[in-house]
């Protein structure tokens, strides 16, 4: 099996069906099918070999991601590169996959022509459009030689696509995604959640992320993609109107837009079975609320070393029998995914007793193959026999997983471990603020105080001490903040995570230079 085998099942369902969309123009499976075949035929004529990194530098398209299906045709490996994290950070990625071939959108050849001189092992430049003095233009590249199409035998142990860690904790790591990774993946997607028919697809969130990994389930089973090119939280909503879309994704930092928007409570949402939501921490608050105005929300974790299905939550879950909500699911992460084995592990590697606090490790065939060109992050990673993901969390008595916090992110105050995403669920549950972050600051007295950056709900006001009460009733004196900052905006990610490390560094230097 390969990348290409889902775009294949698909299209034996019927390859005349609607495969990727684009502003109301689809393609079809054996239009897409097709283009996937010349894009293998075209690689292979550049000198591309079974094995070989090949980057897609794109927003969320059309024609790039039937690349990605190209790609694996020619037996090559997939290097997703995202246009939205700094030059500097891709061309350290490009170099670290020791990429050869980079196939990019037009409008970013400016980061390109920055980048690539830099980079000696990048040897072949496509630009997806007409050609210019730099790079050749995709229908040139691809010519009309018909030489064979047949696909490189792929191994289900074989790399089928390096992924980097991102560079917000430090350089950049290549996670290598085996055949075998991605169809755990995809098979447990099936298996946890509501799939009928051929569902339809909507990617906003970006397709070189978890927008893209979740395509796959859907066009096995011959369903449609529809692709937004860039976010747009009104055009989503017509979108999912317009093309009744059975499933989507979205970050919560997205999801928190879409609730308060003016058009969401008029608009047709009775096609979706299954609005997943992960990458970030949700409020439970704003949870509660999307389930009664938006429908079935889905929870999903995991990482890139083990693609998004740790563990899962499905629509039903999340309510209790009689319908209502269930709130004390809600906090959680749902349960062990059916083909991974989760276990909340000491600083020895031990197990501790159940409801109780520990790192949150993982085994089976969910996890990658290692880092790439990194042996020491790998043994790290994989010590005492399991996968560790960096995160602290328990399971409770039916199973469910509960996460409170990145082991970095755990703010020790007089002696206390805080954790931070206990913190900021009580703070999200303040009408006032749209999102937050919690960290620890030096304190002289308390080694670190819990500090509070939260950013308001657009015309909305805060009185801090009246929000450090707010927070106090709900989880207590030693974890309510000391400290609260209000921000226009939180500083993110390319993907939207919040980035506590900038947040950190930002108020620890108007700490050092307070007199």
């Amino acid at each position: 099996m390969s990348l290409y085998f889902y775009l294949e099942k698909g299209a034996s369902l019927d390859p005349g069906a609607p495969c990727l969309t684009l502003d109301g123009v689809s393609r079809s499976y054996g239009e897409v099918v097709e283009l996937a075949e010349a894009v293998a035929r075209a690689l292979r004529r550049s000198g591309v070999a079974p094995g070989d990194k090949v980057g897609i530098l794109s927003a969320n398209d059309p024609t790039a991601f039937t690349c990605v299906f190209g790609i694996s045709r020619a037996g090559a490996v997939w290097c997703p590169i995202n246009p939205r994290n700094a030059a500097g950070e891709n061309a350290e990625l490009l170099d670290l996959f020791d990429c050869g071939t980079l196939l990019f959108q037009p409008a970013f050849e400016d980061l390109v022509r920055k980048i690539a001189p830099n980079l000696p092992k990048l040897t072949t430049l496509v630009r997806l459009g007409e050609g210019d003095d730099f790079a050749p233009g995709f229908e040139d590249w691809l010519g009309r030689a018909a030489d064979d199409p047949s696909a490189a035998a792929t191994q289900p142990d074989d790399v089928v696509a390096l992924v980097g860690t991102g560079g917000t904790t430090g350089r950049p790591k290549g996670v290598m995604l085996t055949d075998r990774n991605l169809e755990v993946m995809s098979a447990i997607t099936l298996m946890s959640y509501p799939f009928e028919g051929r569902p339809v697809y909507l990617a906003l969130a970006p397709l070189t992320h978890a927008a893209g990994v979740l395509c796959f389930p859907v066009l096995a089973r011959g369903g449609e993609v529809v692709i937004m090119p860039k976010p747009d939280v009104g055009r989503f909503l017509e979108l999912i109107e317009r093309h009744r879309v059975t499933h989507t994704f979205l970050p919560p930092t997205l999801i928190y837009l879409v609730l308060g928007h003016e058009t969401l409570d008029t608009t047709d949402l009775s096609s979706l079975r299954c609005f997943w939501y992960g990458a970030a921490p949700m409020s439970t608050t704003r949870l509660t609320e999307a389930l009664d105005r938006i429908g079935p929300m889905a929870q999903l974790f995991g990482q890139s070393e083990a693609p998004m299905m740790i563990s899962t939550m499905s629509p039903a879950e999340h309510r209790r029998p009689d319908g209502t909500v269930h709130p004390g699911r809600l906090s959680s992460a749902g349960r062990p995914s059916p083909l991974v084995t989760v276990a909340i592990l000491d600083d020895d590697g031990n197990p501790v007793p159940q409801g109780e606090r520990g790192e949150i490790c993982v085994r089976g065939s969910l996890v990658m193959a290692g880092y790439y060109r990194n042996p020491e992050a790998t043994a790290e990673a994989s010590a005492h026999g399991w996968h560790h993901t960096g995160d602290i969390g328990f399971l409770d008595g039916e199973g469910f997983l509960h996460i409170v916090d990145r082991a970095k992110d755990m703010v020790i105050t007089g002696g206390f471990n805080v954790y931070s995403a206990e913190v900021e669920q009580a703070v999200l549950a303040h009408d006032a603020v749209r999102d937050c972050a919690v960290i620890g600051l030096p304190d002289d007295k308390w080694g670190e105080r819990v500090t509070a950056v939260v950013q308001l709900r657009p015309g909305a006001e805060l009185d801090a001490g009246e929000l450090i009460a707010f927070v106090k009733d709900r989880v207590g004196s030693v974890k309510a903040p000391k400290q609260i900052e209000v921000w226009p905006e939180l500083p993110r990610s390319t993907v939207g995570k919040v980035l506590k490390a900038e947040i950190r560094t930002t108020l620890t230097t108007q700490l050092e230079g307070t007199p």
